[in-house]
């Protein structure tokens, strides 16, 4: 599998398409890291419980991963142009859905099926595939830490700012001016135009299924990101209630989650330094068992607000420095002509992790009135993450033809 860099306009060179998926990330992944704090007020409001605001977060990291695939594959043919400006409206009217939601149900459909679908025609593996076409082999690590730091910015820019409308007005008014917000990736997605042109052998869609199939490493990548999304989205919709719970002001937590994404501007950067300099495989396998020691520590420890922003800037870190690497790895074993695909696909397993984090997250605590059970199982999941990252092989699974410098 291989392919030409992302054909471009004259206007639309490498930088201007770096420069309109960097914003495109900041907005979709930042709008997404939101979730948690609108838990608590969401559910006092309506009078729902956690676990039917937890089943709806949970779904729609579920449709993601689900959907991914067939938005990254629409990507591949067609270029990511109409994908983005798709995503973009979808996005826009579930936030709105969701804001004017009455029952359980139309929440569940908006945040859980029509945002997610939002998520999925914006996401950060789609754009990451536009940039490894457009960048040359030398530079396209950077360049996909560089996306995934811009990925974590917009969780540092959008929790405050999510948190200042809530306060400000309320948390209707909030995801409201979060619709807005999304359908500015309408023009942004301007910078992304362009059919993907591919020389080499025309592998087809199913042929490409089937080799990827058969093919351990895979598997393997598959189930390590499973870890991944079970880890982060626990993390990312129910801490702040943890702290909450613990008798920490609201605030706390926003700012928790906040710094976790300005110190993964850092912790993609690094990722993407180390992935072109570093086997890939034993950087993931280091990330995922620092999780799980970080965690073990910040839970044996004293929780103070001291402790809380030293656990939110390491974990963060730790965050999404774990996408460029993966991304990275399906680039350079299977190839370019099929990557949005591929990185859909193996995603889909990031969230079923998510899926069963936040689920079981609620879950648990509205049996047993603590997220003690849910740090646990977080915890092994890291170990079992470090281990599975080892077999990896690297290596192309097919020989690359050789790639022409980018337009």
């Amino acid at each position: 599998m291989s392919a030409t860099p992302q054909a471009t306009s004259n206007w639309r060179t490498p930088a201007i398409v770096l420069a309109c998926g960097c914003a495109i990330v900041l907005i979709s992944m930042g709008l997404r890291a939101t979730s948690g704090i609108f838990l608590k007020p969401m559910t006092m409001a309506n009078g729902w419980s956690r676990e039917a605001f937890s089943v709806a977060i949970a779904l729609q990291n579920l449709m993601w991963g689900l959907t991914g695939p067939f938005f990254g594959a629409i990507a591949d043919r067609y270029g990511a142009g109409r994908t983005l400006v798709t995503g973009a409206l979808l996005y826009a009217a579930g936030l709105v859905w969701m804001a004017n939601a009455q029952t359980t149900t139309e929440l569940t459909l908006s945040a859980g099926v029509v945002v997610a679908l939002g998520i999925s025609g914006t996401a950060i593996g789609l754009v990451m595939s536009v940039m490894a076409r457009s960048v040359p082999p030398e530079k396209r690590s950077m360049s996909l830490g560089l996306v995934g730091a811009f990925a974590s910015m917009g969780q540092f820019v959008m929790l405050p700012l999510a948190q200042w409308w809530i306060n400000a007005w309320d948390w209707h008014v909030a995801l409201i001016l979060h619709g807005v917000v999304a359908a500015l990736v309408v023009p942004l997605a301007a910078g992304l135009v362009g059919k993907p042109e591919h020389t080499g052998p025309q592998q087809t869609v199913s042929a490409a299924l089937v080799e990827v199939a058969r093919d351990r490493s895979f598997h393997l990548l598959f189930w390590g990101y499973f870890v991944c999304g079970f880890q982060v989205v626990f993390i990312a919709v129910h801490f702040p209630s943890f702290l909450m719970d613990k008798g920490f002001p609201a605030n706390l937590g926003m700012q928790a989650i906040a710094l976790v994404g300005l110190f993964n501007v850092l912790g993609s950067f690094l990722a993407g330094w180390m992935g072109g300099r570093y086997t890939k495989k034993y950087v993931l396998s280091g990330i995922y068992i620092s999780r799980s020691v970080l965690i073990s520590v910040f839970l044996l420890l004293p929780i103070t607000t001291f402790s809380v922003y030293v656990f939110s800037a390491i974990i963060g870190v730790l965050w999404l420095s774990t996408v460029p690497l993966t991304n990275g790895l399906v680039g350079v074993r299977y190839g370019l002509r099929y990557m949005a695909m591929l990185t859909g696909l193996v995603f889909f397993g990031h969230q079923i992790g998510a899926f069963l984090g936040v689920w079981l997250g609620g879950v648990i605590f509205d049996r047993t009135g603590s997220y003690d059970m849910a740090w646990t199982i977080s915890i092994a999941l890291g170990v079992f993450a470090a281990l599975v990252h080892l077999p990896i092989r690297e290596a192309p699974l097919v020989k690359a033809s050789p790639e022409p410098a980018p337009a």
